[in-house]
């Protein structure tokens, strides 16, 4: 990802040759950071490359720790720094940092990227179930998916209802609040389905780990 990717669609941005004139000049780092996103508003793209350098590896980072998918992570951040490039008006130096503004940002968006996926797990586990009509083969589909056979095996070893609850929340992408509601009993039978049936899958994965050793 290039700054001149984000910018290329944009019509006209100012460059100046001047965008180092008071960053080299005594200020504070705080400073620099806030005039380079007061002359990004003005639409200046060598203000906004200097914020790239800086920033660029750091936004990459978060939204790949959050994410675990380097492409993913690559897309969220080129989304983050067009809204930065066509919003950075929306930075108040009196409410924080400029540092604190963009990672509050990459942040936020990330989230809401980690959102995005979580919906489409749902609705391809929901169109799964409605095209073979039971909520057990939802559960078998997730359950095909979970990688490496140790976890697969320690998970048969649940009881139904505490695999079926486990498998919807980790591996299909539902609240606890809609595990219930789709499964019609109370949300602390939930909490309880999951919370023992963890407890158990550690007692199992620990086991496994041992006789490896």
């Amino acid at each position: 990802m290039t700054t001149g990717t984000i910018l290329r669609s944009e019509e006209r941005p100012m460059r100046s040759s001047a965008v180092g004139w008071d960053v080299d000049r005594g200020m504070t780092g705080t400073d620099q950071e806030a005039t380079l996103l007061a002359r990004i508003a003005r639409r200046d793209a060598t203000a906004f490359e200097t914020l790239y350098d800086r920033y660029s590896r750091a936004v990459y980072s978060l939204a790949l720790r959050m994410l675990g998918n380097p492409q993913a992570a690559q897309e969220v951040a080129q989304e983050i720094f067009l809204h930065i490039w066509r919003g950075a008006g929306e930075f108040i130096p009196a409410r924080g940092s400029a540092r604190s503004w963009v990672l509050s940002l990459a942040h936020h968006r990330t989230v809401d990227a980690l959102r995005r996926q979580k919906v489409r797990t749902v609705e391809t586990l929901a169109e799964g179930d409605r095209s073979a009509g039971g909520g057990a083969d939802v559960v078998e589909q997730a359950l095909r998916g979970v990688e490496g056979a140790t976890v697969r095996s320690a998970l048969m070893t649940l009881s139904a209802d505490q695999r079926e609850a486990i498998v919807l929340a980790y591996y299909g992408g539902y609240t606890q609040q809609a595990i219930a509601s789709r499964l019609k009993i109370p949300l602390g039978t939930v909490k309880t389905r999951i919370r023992d049936g963890m407890q158990r899958l550690r007692v199992q994965l620990a086991g496994g780990e041992e006789e490896r050793q």
